[in-house]
């Protein structure tokens, strides 16, 4: 009996998944309680895991809580989180996004959302003003442990060139495809582990195919050669 698609797939992405666990082990990732994921994810938009973590620890610094921050000038806030880039416009949303939990919860307190499903859960974040379906799903996964699954740009490339989504899918479409095939039990460590891969082996320019450990699973390698 012919094997499905999906059901191919599936099995190509756990033999990727072991392969990434041989090169890089199991990712730990400290967690977040949700609110502050919410605002960690906020400032990594752009820019690189080191300034994300130093704009967070200069916010909680001046403002050891949320509801400081909700509550400052948004300009004292842009000057805290300069360093990580794009303040002017994340600034704002992250107090526009602590206003909104509160308007809508009556607190800064997100841990409402492990009653929810996690698609009433995900719709209820991407309520807020400049959430997309990356930081609602980082927000679930991460910080709530819910089975949602985040692409980041990353990701993005490195299944794409995989074949594990069609080539012209969207990051929007990628979300879908990809929480249909992973199993949930491997998001975390699929999605960590991708990441790393993106970024140190299969880069956007220059992806280092004569290393990299998923080329003989790899669409974007086996066009490469053919094309040679």
């Amino acid at each position: 009996m012919p094997t499905s698609p999906a059901r191919a797939l599936r099995s190509k992405i756990l033999r990727i998944h072991r392969l990434l666990l041989d090169a890089y082990g199991d990712p730990p990732r400290p967690r977040l309680d949700p609110v502050s994921e919410l605002v960690s994810t906020i400032l990594s938009q752009s820019t690189n895991d080191a300034l994300r973590d130093r704009a967070y620890d200069r916010l909680r610094e001046k403002y050891p809580t949320w509801e400081e921050v909700r509550d400052a000038p948004v300009r004292e806030i842009v000057t805290a989180i300069q360093v990580c880039g794009l303040a002017q416009q994340k600034g704002p949303r992250i107090k526009q996004a602590l206003q909104h939990i509160t308007r809508e919860r009556g607190e800064l307190d997100l841990s409402f959302l492990k009653g929810l499903s996690v698609e009433e859960a995900r719709a209820w974040l991407m309520s807020i003003e400049g959430v997309g379906p990356k930081t609602a799903a980082i927000v679930l996964l991460f910080a709530l442990n819910r089975p949602a699954f985040p692409v980041d740009t990353h990701v993005h490339r490195v299944t794409g060139r995989l074949g594990l989504i069609p080539p012209k899918a969207s990051a929007d479409r990628a979300h879908v495809i990809l929480e249909a095939l992973v199993p949930p039990e491997l998001y975390l460590s699929f999605h960590l582990n991708v990441i790393t891969h993106g970024r140190q082996v299969c880069h956007a320019r220059s992806p280092r195919c004569e290393i990299c450990v998923l080329r003989r699973l790899c669409r974007y390698y086996s066009e490469r050669m053919e094309s040679q």
